[in-house]
């Protein structure tokens, strides 16, 4: 996998190439700013970038609207988002059109090594990580009438499928069978007045449901 990184401390640019490095990642370009990530992108065309979301000149959103650039000029080049803060409007933004190869971690999590590499390898190979943090203050922006359809457990499972988790993953967590949770996500599926289609492509439809707040626009 080949990986641009965009971050403008010098510090945690070199530590996040040394550990993607480590994890058998090949950075293709480390850069400082925004323009430079653009540069960086239509020239290498790597399977991924890591975004911080404020760099130079401004230090408020110019690695965020980058990160929204490079999904509509580059949409095969996955993108996973860093920030030190939820900054909800571009989260939502930056999920609104494609779930598909795109991660909105909270910096701390780069602290947990193996939950920010397992992010970064569900983000270059067209999955989604979604910070829990994100998920839940996205979650509290929306309010429409089919998420109030669901159960608490259901809700739960929908919420762990947005930040990216397999069902193998959900059922780790909740500590459930496998089928346990499939049967959750058919109700997610009936529930949301999804209709029956290729199933990958329903769970990317229930996802961004949720997030939209049950909004199918």
């Amino acid at each position: 996998m080949r990986i641009v990184i965009a971050e403008d401390s010098v510090l945690l640019r070199a530590g996040l190439t040394k550990l993607v490095e480590t994890a058998g990642f090949e950075v293709v370009a480390a850069v400082g700013e925004a323009d430079g990530l653009l540069a960086a992108v239509e020239r290498h065309r790597p399977d991924a970038a890591i975004v911080d979301v404020r760099m130079p000149p401004g230090f408020t959103d110019e690695g965020i609207r980058a990160a929204l650039v490079m999904r509509r000029q580059w949409p095969e080049v996955a993108v996973l988002v860093l920030s030190q803060y939820v900054e909800e409007r571009y989260a939502a933004e930056l999920l609104a059109a494609n779930t598909r190869g795109v991660g909105y971690l909270l910096k701390d999590r780069v602290a947990d090594v193996s939950v920010f590499l397992d992010g970064l390898r569900r983000v270059a190979t067209g999955g989604t990580a979604l910070d829990p943090e994100v998920v839940s203050q996205l979650l509290l922006r929306r309010h429409n009438d089919p998420l109030e359809r669901l159960t608490p457990r259901e809700r739960e499972v929908l919420e762990l499928m947005a930040e990216g988790r397999s069902n193998a993953g959900i059922a780790e967590k909740l500590v459930v069978s496998d089928s346990a949770v499939a049967k959750h996500i058919n109700n997610i599926f009936a529930k949301l007045d999804l209709p029956h289609a290729e199933a990958d492509h329903r769970r990317v439809l229930a996802v961004l449901r949720y997030l939209r707040g049950g909004d199918p626009a």
